[in-house]
């Protein structure tokens, strides 16, 4: 079977997955609406226990897609509330919490940035991880450079581009680089993983290192190559409440619905790995 075959067929099982994910999400909404009563409009949880008010998080890149729908899913589940994301490179992010930027919820994309939080003491309780995620490289629609290998970005003309060694995702590329034993200079380092993969998509670039869920997410505008350098660079996604976080209660009830069996099924439907 052919690379693009096995292409076309994980998009399938991941569509397939993603929409019976969705189903469960929404049954169990439909539960929750039906013994449901008025919420009120403060930004916590009344006296019947209904949360209501604004969560704000703050989320790694790659996590757009899929925090999204679990944000629609969770003021479903909860009306009266309202589920704010800021999304972008997690140390970037790290930096504005700790710079006193107010949130509710930061989730990372490497432990190494969550710890800019927790070192800052700006973290409520322990950080635990909820998803993992493995690289791809992302090449232009149907491939046509013949990219099968990590090897295969340095041959001389290609244009690679690589998200900033600060950022997981590219931290994660110079690990599986080194691996390999591997050097590749890129036409330009990102400031996060969606801005290297519309570079590709933009045909301003050959191909990029990015994570397997951008490449899913990004459906047919581009090709995913696997490699197996990938396995020495899966990053852990830990996620926390944050210290002065306004909504706490609301926002506890977010980052439980990311880690309930039915968060989980959006998750891993989007490509991303169990903890």
């Amino acid at each position: 079977m052919t690379r693009t075959a096995r292409r076309n067929r994980r998009t399938l099982q991941v569509a397939g997955a993603g929409a019976a994910a969705l189903l469960a999400l929404s049954a169990c909404s439909s539960s929750d609406d039906a013994s449901s009563t008025t919420s009120g409009s403060s930004g916590s949880a009344s006296s019947s226990g209904k949360l209501s008010g604004e969560v704000t998080v703050f989320a790694a890149a790659s996590l757009k897609e899929s925090f999204t729908t679990l944000g629609k899913e969770f003021e479903k589940q909860h009306p009266g509330t309202k589920v704010t994301f800021s999304f972008g490179g997690s140390d970037s992010l790290a930096a504005s919490i700790t710079g006193g930027a107010p949130a509710d919820v930061f989730a990372s994309a490497s432990r190494r940035t969550m710890k800019i939080v927790t070192d800052a003491g700006d973290a409520s309780g322990t950080p635990s991880t909820f998803v993992r995620n493995e690289l791809e490289i992302a090449t232009l629609r149907g491939n046509p450079d013949k990219i099968a290998s990590l090897k295969d970005l340095t041959k001389p003309g290609l244009k690679v581009v690589l998200c900033d060694k600060e950022v997981p995702c590219g931290a994660a590329a110079q690990k599986a680089l080194e691996a390999s034993d591997l050097k590749l200079t890129p036409v330009s380092y990102e400031q996060d993983v969606k801005a290297a993969l519309t570079k590709v998509e933009l045909k301003e670039a050959d191909a990029a290192v990015v994570y397997k869920t951008d490449v899913h997410a990004a459906g047919d505008k581009v090709e995913g190559v696997e490699f197996p350098e990938s396995d020495d660079a899966i990053n852990d996604y830990p996620i926390t409440l944050l210290k002065d976080a306004q909504n706490a209660e609301a926002a506890q009830a977010f980052i439980t619905l990311v880690q309930s069996a039915e968060g989980q099924q959006v998750l891993t439907a989007a490509g991303f790995l169990k903890p």
